[in-house]
């Protein structure tokens, strides 16, 4: 995957007058971006579409048990999730989105506007279709629903220290979901569910305690009937946790 360097947008002023005098660097400012660029600094009582990319990235930077809504609205609950993430990545917590803070965002996802970690590849497994066709909502509102999935798992991941998490079961089409014994009500097949193995580095416990405050609102773990080799993680509207044996 390809990183974008930030650009150091600074300016040396060279003036010629019998000796060479060094001007003084610019201030840093957010660089272009290959998936979506900012163009204004957010804050509270901001709004619109840039707002709304901008809860994507930070949706994984909750409080135990929250979860953000992805409305274009930069109210509290939007402020607080920057703030956590500007000090999760050692920048000034302030909880205003400016330059530093888009920056790093751009150093963190490739230019299809997924994070660095994770792709699309990881998740369109769909019984071997390699798709995301099929299933409860169009193919592109699944791809939407499993990008923001992957932004709280790079979330997730960092606040594991960094380690490695496996996906073993993505997106799922009807057909899919009812052929591998899942339920008829399952979130794999709007995208808004993936399931973690246990070949990475992470506990299932650790996982499944992490997903707390990543913004998940459905989280089965261990003791949970058909999760002793996997933690499930998903998003839908009321909260559903699950792990007897952690």
């Amino acid at each position: 995957m390809r990183r974008r360097l930030v650009s150091l947008l600074s300016a040396v002023l060279l003036a010629i007058t019998g000796s060479v005098t060094v001007g003084v660097l610019a201030p840093a400012t957010a660089a272009a971006d290959g998936c979506f660029t900012w163009n204004r600094t957010l804050q509270q009582g901001a709004s619109g579409a840039d707002v709304t990319q901008l809860q994507i990235r930070v949706a994984g930077w909750v409080a135990s048990g929250e979860s953000l809504s992805l409305d274009g609205q930069y109210g509290p609950a939007t402020a607080n999730a920057v703030r956590r993430f500007q000090a999760g990545y050692g920048l000034g917590a302030d909880g205003i989105a400016g330059p530093q803070t888009f920056n790093k965002i751009y150093e963190l996802q490739d230019d299809d506007c997924t994070p660095i970690h994770f792709a699309y590849g990881e998740f369109d497994d769909n019984c071997g279709a390699n798709n995301f066709n099929g299933g409860r909502v169009s193919a592109a509102t699944a791809r939407e629903n499993i990008r923001r999935i992957m932004w709280q798992l790079e979330a997730m991941r960092h606040k594991l220290g960094d380690r490695a998490l496996v996906i073993t079961s993505g997106f799922r089409s009807v057909s899919c979901n009812s052929s591998v014994g899942g339920s008829s009500t399952s979130l794999h097949m709007s995208g808004q569910g993936v399931d973690l193995g246990l070949s990475s580095a992470p506990s299932q416990c650790q996982m499944w305690n992490a997903g707390k405050s990543a913004g998940f609102e459905e989280l089965l773990g261990p003791g949970y009937p058909g999760h002793n080799d996997h933690v499930h993680v998903g998003n839908k509207s009321s909260q559903s946790w699950s792990a007897p044996n952690c």
